[in-house]
């Protein structure tokens, strides 16, 4: 592992960077990206343009021009114009649901 890297995974680096777009949840925002490496949890991308202001706690990575191939994430980091993206599976969400207290 080197310096600052935590992922147990395994991640795929591309020789070139894929093409790629983070569009908002509900289709107000898209940005241009490129996929610099991914595993099955996250990847890394390179933005082409800023993120600031935009919601980031859920949004979607589009990987094709038609739309029809999509992951749902969040983000983990940034640094400068690369940002890390961890993948939501579904059930993800209910982790921080409220549960009733066991006794009442």
């Amino acid at each position: 592992m080197s310096g600052g890297e935590r992922r147990i995974e395994k991640r795929v680096a591309f020789e070139r960077p894929v093409p790629a777009q983070l569009m908002a949840i509900d289709g107000t925002w898209r940005r241009e990206c490129a996929i610099e490496d991914v595993s099955d949890d996250g990847a890394k991308l390179t933005v082409g343009a800023s993120i600031e202001g935009l919601q980031l706690t859920e949004f979607f990575l589009v990987l094709s021009s038609t739309g029809l191939a999509y992951r749902h994430c969040k983000l983990a980091w940034v640094n400068g114009d690369q940002i890390g993206v961890n993948f939501l599976k579904a059930g993800d969400k209910k982790k921080g649901a409220r549960r009733a207290p066991a006794e009442a």
